[in-house]
């Protein structure tokens, strides 16, 4: 069947990414897994082989896979295919079964198009109750800046360690894929942490002005438009009082320095 450009599709061809990722994942018994984009079932079969207890909830987009896929796990009563868009159901999904995920946990893997991952971890990052670990097979690049460190740290990285530790545990040639992408990929398992004192809604738009423009330093960024306001000088003393340079740039920052910040700074005054 031939791959829908429209959806990112980009098959793994190497059953042992597939064993990889299943085993990084680690299923436990009486645990629900949430597959995105079964695809053809390969990574499915290698999940069911990790764990033949666990039960699968495999969600995937592409009609034309649906009834392929059906017939593939029909003798299995513990996976489910479910038709549509994974960034919708995702967060109804994990709702009506929060009771249960609460006591048994459960993971969410997959092998994504690349066009959504941003928006994916955004999603992930919302759910309640969270997952036990996640495990994505994403673009090279995009795994990089995930787990990235100082003095490196960007807006993804921050955004996404603020609620989780990532680690790429493979990097995957572009030659593993059917058809083959033009940029290589990395297996990337992010493990969700217990949430900091500082508010979601603090916290991110605070980000969102601190990264705005990475190559000035943090105390332009962070009194952008009120280069002769008293706040300026206020952002400077406490830059100070963290040791925290300011002529030093975001991507010098740790997780723990940009979350002093937050805490210390008035959101409103970021944007």
């Amino acid at each position: 069947m031939k791959p829908k450009r429209s959806l990112g599709q980009n098959f793994v061809l190497n059953r042992g990414v597939s064993q990889k990722m299943a085993e990084a994942l680690g299923s436990r018994p009486d645990e629900t897994v949430i597959e995105i984009g079964p695809g053809h079932g390969e990574l499915t079969e290698e999940l069911r082989m990790e764990n033949k207890e666990s039960r699968i909830l495999a969600i995937e987009k592409d009609e034309r896979l649906i009834g392929p896929l059906q017939e593939r796990f029909k003798n299995d009563r513990n996976i489910e295919i479910i038709a549509g868009d994974a960034l919708k159901l995702l967060p109804s999904i994990v709702s009506d079964a929060k009771y249960d995920m609460q006591n048994t946990g459960y993971g969410v893997v997959g092998n994504i198009p690349y066009y959504i991952t941003g928006h994916l971890l955004r999603i992930l990052s919302e759910l309640d109750p969270k997952p036990r670990a996640i495990v994505l097979l994403v673009q090279k690049e995009v795994a990089e800046r995930i787990c990235a460190r100082p003095p490196h740290m960007n807006l993804l990285s921050a955004s996404v360690q603020f609620w989780a530790d990532p680690e790429i545990f493979a990097r995957v040639g572009r030659n593993n894929f059917h058809p083959a992408p033009k940029v290589d990929s990395a297996a990337v398992k992010i493990v969700p942490k217990n949430m900091t004192a500082i508010e979601p809604d603090v916290f991110y738009p605070f980000l969102r002005g601190l990264f705005k423009q990475p190559r000035k330093t943090i105390l332009n960024n962070l009194t952008a438009g009120r280069e002769k306001s008293p706040d300026r000088e206020g952002f400077r003393g406490e830059l100070g009082r963290l040791g925290i340079d300011p002529a030093s740039r975001p991507q010098d920052l740790t997780l723990n320095d940009i979350e002093m910040l937050a805490k210390g700074a008035n959101p409103s005054k970021t944007h």
